[in-house]
């Protein structure tokens, strides 16, 4: 069964971030400044529900969601992109798939301990 996510995690560290972003075809000016926030999430699991926020200093960002339910995701504050999103579980990894415009876009996020890895 997969873990329950609920919590609110700080952000702690970031390593080949810029990397990353590039490997996404984001350009610079967003690298750099996606690079400089330390983003907190935030997410409360219920069930086959989920809501993620994302805060920065910035602005937030919040994905409300049913599990395995493709949804339509606005990224417009984020990179301009609007796709068709699924959320689903991959063993004890939540696993985002973004279809749209840009081929092989999503995440996933992963407990190790009490730290949120993404």
């Amino acid at each position: 069964m997969p873990p329950n996510l609920t919590g609110y995690y700080r952000f702690v560290s970031q390593e080949n971030m810029d990397n990353y972003l590039r490997a996404l075809d984001i350009n610079v000016v967003l690298r750099k400044l996606v690079c400089l926030l330390k983003p907190d999430k935030e997410i409360i699991h219920t069930g086959d529900h989920m809501v993620i926020r994302t805060i920065t200093s910035l602005r937030d960002y919040v994905m409300d969601f049913d599990l395995g339910v493709q949804f339509e995701e606005d990224l417009g504050p984020v990179d301009g992109r609007k796709c068709q999103t699924t959320v689903s579980w991959e063993g004890d990894q939540l696993v985002c798939e973004q279809l749209g415009e840009k081929r092989n876009r999503g995440w996933r996020h992963w407990l190790e301990g009490d730290q949120l890895h993404l």
